[in-house]
């Protein structure tokens, strides 16, 4: 029995005067109580006290009894237990919901999915953006932050983009600094407010790099273009990002000098670092990894890093140089680049030869490749592009509307001239139409620019102001390249669309550019079903979805396929590890939250 309900000692009065005592029955008493009779058949005072004694205990024991039940029933002692133990399970019953609300961030690892990722949270409330402005006009002048919509529509895509430039990717201003001390204040502020960065140089990257998903502002390199130092001696650069490429080569040229990583007409360095980029001598020289020997870098916080020094070699620690070079400013924005140059080639030629179809044109490639000609550069245009060269008239001559190959040379006289031959020779064996080779530095000029003037000659074929140029690209084991150029060019006149090849083929690289109206939703369908199934094709050939444009926006569903799901994700931890607010560049490269169920194209 709960103590609560145990008997109290009883402290009774017992009035002394004679009691009536009447029949009953017979009461039992406990050992402990006893008659005391003072004549025979009667009881005595002690007798009839202690039975009214005991009578008394029994009747307040049952009164205790009923009175424990009435304060149960009105939450007494024994309910504010009940109540208790109802409080505390419903508490655990709580905290156990609030747990699943609120669940604990998952473990980090090496290669956390995006399933189990935290989503970016930004503050690009207008206040918060009023307030930075201030910030940044005392930083960078009020000239340079600009807020014209003219300014935001231009630094949000462009018209050979191949991804969509939609409203809601427009950045809330344009800032424009002018040294790394600046670039790395304006950083700072970002950090502190949460504001995304959306980096921009020279604005020609085709696959939506520096379209603005989170809205915050646009960090404009375009001030920032000088030409730091010249180390002759010791055949290296020093530049800031918004220097162009070719402006480059003239200033190196009065010095018997060249850098040759060459993309398209207006590239600039930040942007040639950001996609790790190439061109058409790439065949030769190498990509833009193999050029640069050392970046300056403004972190997300506003820290600012130099990857290494100025040796043409080092084993010094991380190549940090390597990681920034093709990140495409989501891990840090580039405000200086040591590059490598090189003496200019004493004498360079080139030669042109036609085919009956692009797959002997590839044919010709593999094999004067696997014959290790030392040749600079080797281009595929097919007939449909040399036919929008000359409707275009970009170029002083009439070209052979076939499937053609361009060789650049260089070397000693001597040396192009065998080199010529061996390719002539090579090329009449997979089938050659026509073979011309320059005969004077000028000639040479006037073959190749026909080759240069492949994209301006797409878009010149443009019917109507909204139509659009999709331009991209893949690269597959030069043994593959073949197969993979002749399946494109079936399904591009299959579509219906005016669609060409152009490709760095020499290391198996090449492009399509195709025209398509996004207004009419059949045109976009199907521009994007033949880009898919290329990018598919390459993949599969143990290739890549892009050999030099870059991932940005439009290819990062690619990787998966191609890398596999744990580098995707390894990526995607890098990513947080020097930009853990995801404030550069958001969204580019690797996603950093789950797509829509309709947003990726089915494998």
């Amino acid at each position: 029995m709960s103590s609560l309900l145990r008997p109290r000692p009883q402290f009774c009065r017992v009035a002394l005067r004679p009691t009536c005592v009447r029949s009953a029955a017979p009461l039992h008493l406990s050992p402990a109580f006893r008659h005391y009779s003072s004549e025979e058949g009667g009881r005595s005072f002690k007798g009839q006290l202690y039975e009214s004694t005991q009578k008394r205990v029994t009747q307040e024991k049952q009164e205790q009894l009923r009175y424990a039940e009435q304060r149960a029933a009105r939450g007494g002692p024994g309910g504010r237990s009940s109540a208790a133990i109802v409080a505390i399970g419903l508490g655990l019953l709580g905290y156990y919901f609030g747990q699943l609300s609120t669940a604990k961030p998952p473990p980090i690892t090496s290669t956390t999915p995006l399933s189990a990722s935290i989503l970016p949270k930004h503050d690009v409330k207008e206040v918060n953006l009023q307030a930075a402005w201030a910030d940044f006009r005392d930083i960078a002048g009020p000239d340079n932050v600009i807020t014209a919509r003219e300014e935001l529509e231009s630094h949000a895509g462009s018209p050979w983009s191949s991804h969509p430039q939609l409203p809601s990717e427009y950045p809330f201003m344009v800032v424009k600094p002018k040294s790394t001390e600046e670039v790395s204040k304006i950083m700072a502020i970002c950090h502190d407010r949460r504001i995304p960065v959306t980096p921009y140089s020279g604005g020609t990257s085709l696959e939506g790099h520096f379209a603005a998903t989170r809205g915050g502002i646009c960090i404009d390199f375009s001030r920032m273009d000088q030409i730091l130092a010249l180390h002759k001696d010791d055949l290296d650069v020093v530049v800031q990002p918004a220097v162009g490429w070719e402006s480059l080569n003239e200033d190196l040229a009065e010095h018997g000098l060249f850098f040759p990583p060459d993309p398209g007409p207006g590239a600039m360095i930040g942007g040639m670092v950001g996609t790790g980029c190439s061109g058409t001598n790439a065949y030769r020289w190498g990509t833009m990894r193999e050029w640069v020997l050392s970046l300056t870098v403004v972190l997300a916080d506003g820290t600012v890093i130099k990857t290494r020094q100025r040796p043409r070699k080092s084993s010094a620690g991380y190549d940090l140089t390597r990681i920034f070079i093709g990140s495409e400013g989501t891990l840090g924005l580039v405000t200086e680049a040591v590059l490598k140059v090189t003496p200019k080639p004493a004498h360079e030629s080139v030669a042109v030869c036609s085919f009956n179809s692009v797959r002997e044109a590839a044919d010709t490639v593999f094999r004067v490749v696997n014959a290790a000609v030392p040749i600079a550069a080797i281009e595929l245009l097919d007939d449909v592009q040399m036919r929008c060269i000359n409707e275009a008239g970009m170029t002083s001559r009439s070209w052979k509307e076939a499937p053609t190959l361009f060789f650049k040379f260089s070397g000693t006289p001597t040396a192009v001239k065998e080199h010529i031959a061996i390719v002539q020779k090579l090329a009449k064996q997979s089938g050659s139409l026509a073979f011309e080779f320059a005969k004077s530095e000028a000639e040479g000029v006037e073959l190749w620019s026909a080759r240069k003037e492949a994209l301006w000659s797409v878009m010149a074929k443009q019917k109507n102001d909204a139509e659009r140029v999709w331009t991209t690209d893949v690269a597959v084991p030069i043994s593959r390249l073949p197969d993979i150029i002749e399946e494109t060019k079936a399904d591009l006149t299959a579509s219906g669309l005016t669609g060409t090849i152009v490709g760095h083929v020499g290391d198996g690289n090449f492009h399509t550019i195709i025209l398509y109206d996004p207004a009419k939703a059949d045109e976009r369908k199907r521009v994007e079903e033949v880009v898919h199934r290329m990018v598919k094709r390459a993949i599969e050939l143990e290739g890549t979805s892009t050999g030099e444009h870059g991932v940005g926006l439009v290819k990062r569903d690619y990787l998966p396929h191609e890398l596999s799901p744990q580098t995707v994700d390894l990526m995607r931890r890098m990513k947080l590890a020097l930009d853990p607010l995801c404030l550069l560049n958001c969204d580019k490269v690797v996603r950093m939250q789950p797509p829509r169920p309709d947003e990726i194209t089915e494998w």
